[in-house]
């Protein structure tokens, strides 16, 4: 194992969304701060990267999902892959972020040393298989929460008789060509949402197969707002405009439709029967059994999805696999999909913290035995922060206020002679999974899950408005954070 004497401020793990807006929030306001991203695959981007499936976009808008810092300049709402990918790139390029990526760095485990007071991050590198290890006083991990190398698929009966190919978005080949030829879509969540407009461009028919229908709401492919303001503002105050309205919006359908759950099904309800034929059966296959965003709600650019049907290029089938045949898919119904390709749209497998182990002087923890911290450190871990963003609104509207908390509270120790914070739980604290919601991922992973707790700054907040006031000028000497001073 190769090591270097070089101790860094931060080591910041995973190159994508999250480390790259916590890398310009650092180096911003702590400019003599040192720091790497260490990052397993060959290129930037996380999971812009990895998601390459016919259609990959984001499923909220970019004047939301895009960094406050940074602009987006584009009139389309809602991005594709490779753009968002480039955002990111050049994100990382105008900053110079960039040069301090070092890819092909898996990160295995990471150690903290309080005789030491730094971590102890071992890597094996992707591309040579040399071992080494980096030193860190602080750890920022930004790995997201699923597994990257393996999606969610269920074990089908008779999968193996199935003659043609069977593949799951999250691998999909390069070189897969599927003109001219039937696909059956299993699944009804945002990705199947996504693709299928985009199969049918190709295939003679695209039929997607859910168990459960999803509420799923048209949106503009195009913004309009932020367009309309920039000749009159400028493009930094008509983009900040456009940014505050669409919190606003987000903000503002979550809590109808949490508050308000019959009103908010009436709506969607009449918002589909309108984009679907006269006479759809709406409630067969777009009447989900749970209120609207007990789960995510899934978006159609332009009613795409809707407008699929309507042309009669894909079809919804709302019923139960018996097994796989020759041919297709036989359901419990008795009925038959007849398929050329089959793609398993069937969700994540979830992974925390990229499934690096977590060692605290020599004691390994798993992830349901901490608690998480105003939803970014852990109980009894010292010096370690993490990304997680919103799951009822666009993820990075969290990660943009997690990082400004971050900086903050190194300015804190600075300013005090502080060297190490560890959050301190209360070991008789009531406690349930931090990600608790209804998607079918995240139910199958509960216990695998870090842990928070019943109350403030143990439960995780929803609410962008509370969290901006809390991690913008909160106290930093919160009674449940210990601190050492500086040797």
């Amino acid at each position: 194992m190769s090591s270097t004497d070089t101790i860094f401020d931060v080591l910041f793990l995973g190159a994508g969304l999250s480390c790259i807006g916590a890398a310009y929030h650092l180096q911003k306001r702590h400019p003599r701060r040192t720091y790497a991203i260490l990052e397993a695959r060959e290129d930037l981007g996380g999971t812009w990267d990895l998601f390459r499936f016919p259609g990959i976009r984001s499923d909220s808008d970019l004047f939301t999902f895009g960094y406050e810092f940074k602009p987006w300049e584009s009139e389309k709402r809602l991005a594709d892959g490779p753009e968002i990918k480039a955002y990111l790139a050049e994100t990382a390029r105008e900053n110079g972020i960039d040069r301090h990526i070092r890819y092909h760095h898996r990160v295995l485990r990471v150690s903290w040393s309080s005789a030491e007071r730094l971590w102890r991050v071992s890597v094996k590198r992707g591309d040579t298989g040399q071992a080494a290890e980096l030193r860190a006083r602080w750890i920022f991990s930004g790995t997201g929460y699923y597994r990257y190398d393996e999606g969610f698929t269920p074990r089908f009966e008779g999968r193996e008789r199935f003659r043609g190919p069977i593949v799951h978005p999250q691998h999909w080949p390069a070189d897969l060509d599927w003109t001219g030829r039937r696909l059956v879509v299993i699944g009804s969540g945002a990705t199947a949402v996504t693709m299928i407009p985009a199969l049918t461009e190709k295939a003679s028919h695209v039929t997607m197969l859910q168990r459960t229908p999803t509420y799923i709401l048209p949106v503009p492919a195009r913004d309009r707002l932020a367009r309309r303001l920039r000749p009159w503002l400028g493009k930094r105050a008509a983009f900040a405009l456009a940014r505050r309205f669409y919190i606003f919006l987000q903000q503002f359908i979550y809590r109808f439709c949490q508050g308000y759950p019959d009103a908010a099904r009436r709506v969607i309800r009449r918002i589909n029967a309108r984009l679907l034929p006269e006479g759809y059966p709406v409630d067969v296959h777009f009447n989900p059994p749970y209120a609207p965003w007990n789960q995510r709600l899934c978006v159609a650019p332009d009613g795409d999805f809707f407008r699929v049907i309507r042309e009669g290029k894909a079809s919804v089938v709302t019923d139960r696999i018996a097994s796989f045949t020759e041919t297709g898919i036989a359901l419990e119904s008795g009925a038959h999909l007849d398929a050329d390709l089959i793609v398993t749209a069937t969700g994540l497998n979830l992974l925390p913290f990229g499934g690096i182990e977590l060692e605290v002087d020599g004691r390994r923890l798993k992830p349901p035995e901490v608690i998480a911290f105003k939803g970014t450190m852990l109980s009894g871990v010292p010096n370690l922060a993490f990304a997680m963003g919103y799951t009822s609104s666009s993820w990075t509207l969290k990660i943009g206020l997690l990082c400004e908390y971050f900086c903050r509270l190194l300015a804190y120790m600075d300013e005090r002679g502080l060297e190490v914070c560890t959050p301190v739980a209360d070991a008789a604290m009531p406690t349930r999974p931090m990600m608790d919601f209804g998607a079918g991922y995240v139910r199958r992973s509960l216990d695998e899950l870090p842990r928070q707790g019943n109350a403030f700054p143990w439960l995780s907040s929803w609410n962008y408005a509370e969290d901006a006031k809390m991690f913008r000028r909160g106290a930093l000497d919160d009674k449940h954070l210990r601190f050492t001073p500086a040797r």
